[in-house]
């Protein structure tokens, strides 16, 4: 079994997250308001994630040429496939226009996003900072080691860390601040706080940090290994108060502590299933391992997929609010999620194997 088996659960559980989440933005029963509103943290929870089995693989032996064609095949395909769709046939727009296609194409679609002007595929912020990700954190490890500072590693996380909240405050009180009360609150909220890289870092800095102790300092993990169930539930309860603090993050405080707060909260969560004793370690689920297996397609997909076929559903007969209409859309788009992965995804593993 993989050592790694507690994160495909942990994957699962991001992706849940998101899609109960964004059925918000559609017709839905009253419950998805209640069981969804942390699920904008899914996100959150798959930044450290891929900060973590990313900077594994580069802090371990992979050469840059190697992880970069596999990043290329492992994202690219797809990402450009469902951009495609949405380039060609406007019908599966969910959210009025899109970006222009340039930004989609080049990974900055989530700098100065505004919602009113290019809200279809605005899921796509995500991809793009992790793509900025995958693009820098090879190139700062390579410069750290060709200038003899890789010592100096943990105190460039923590600086960069430390900016997170300069940034944000800065935002806040700059751009969100001047417009507490007016339409345009919201908007200015998600453009400067909630979509900007150097407002997002914070769980792929977080996941850094435990590749860093996994790769570099294995002692340190070793302490925790008969603790696993216990850190698990410490992280549940943590996950529980940063629900209660931070499910309407807009507010000033919010804004500056909320991603951090909650990507340490996912740290600890994703530490806990890397220790053996765990009970998320010990063993694999087959619905967890499908949807985790499921979860980029998954994410590419969701929308367009609920939004065509909410339509013709309530047309024959399903209530806008009931949960039948919610069931339906969640197996339409794990339907299409799994026509991506079978048509576009699979025949590409091969390549990605024979590179490993």
């Amino acid at each position: 079994m993989s050592p790694f088996v507690g994160l495909t659960h942990l994957r699962a559980l991001a992706i849940v997250l998101v899609l109960v989440y964004h059925q918000r933005l559609f017709a839905h029963p009253a419950w998805i308001d209640r069981v969804g509103a942390f699920g904008w943290t899914g996100v959150d929870l798959f930044f450290v994630l891929s900060g973590f089995l990313i900077a594994r693989q580069i802090l371990g032996t992979v050469s840059l040429r190697v992880f970069f064609v596999k990043r290329a095949l492992r994202i690219l395909p797809a990402y450009l496939t469902v951009l495609a769709c949405y380039a060609v046939f406007p019908s599966t727009h969910e959210r009025g226009p899109m970006a222009p296609l340039w930004k989609y194409l080049t990974f900055t679609q989530n700098l100065g996003l505004d919602l009113r002007t290019a809200g279809t595929f605005s899921h796509a912020w995500s991809l793009c900072i992790e793509e900025q990700f995958y693009l820098a954190l090879p190139l700062i490890v390579v410069a750290l080691r060709a200038a003899g500072a890789w010592r100096r590693g943990p105190w460039l996380l923590a600086a960069i860390f430390a900016l997170g909240f300069i940034a944000r405050a800065v935002a806040w009180d700059a751009r969100v601040a001047p417009l507490a009360g007016d339409d345009g609150f919201d908007l200015a909220w998600y453009t400067w706080i909630y979509y900007p890289t150097w407002s997002r870092l914070d769980g792929l800095l977080v996941g850094i940090a435990l590749a860093s102790i996994v790769e570099l300092r294995p002692s340190w993990q070793a302490r925790f290994a008969a603790r696993g169930s216990s850190l698990l539930v410490v992280a549940i309860a943590l996950w529980a108060v940063a629900w209660w603090a931070f499910v309407e993050p807009d507010g000033r405080t919010a804004s500056i502590v909320a991603f951090p707060a909650i990507a340490l909260v996912y740290g600890l969560l994703v530490w806990a299933a890397l220790t053996p004793s765990c009970v998320l370690a010990r063993r694999s689920w087959w619905v967890t391992d499908r949807l985790a297996k499921l979860s980029y397609p998954l994410y590419l997909t969701h929308k367009a997929a609920i939004h065509l076929a909410q339509p013709p559903l309530i047309k024959v007969g399903l209530a806008p609010d009931g949960t039948p209409l919610f069931l339906c859309c969640v197996a339409l788009a794990l339907g299409a999620a799994l026509a991506l992965h079978l048509a576009v995804e699979r025949p590409l593993l091969r390549w990605r194997v024979r590179l490993s």
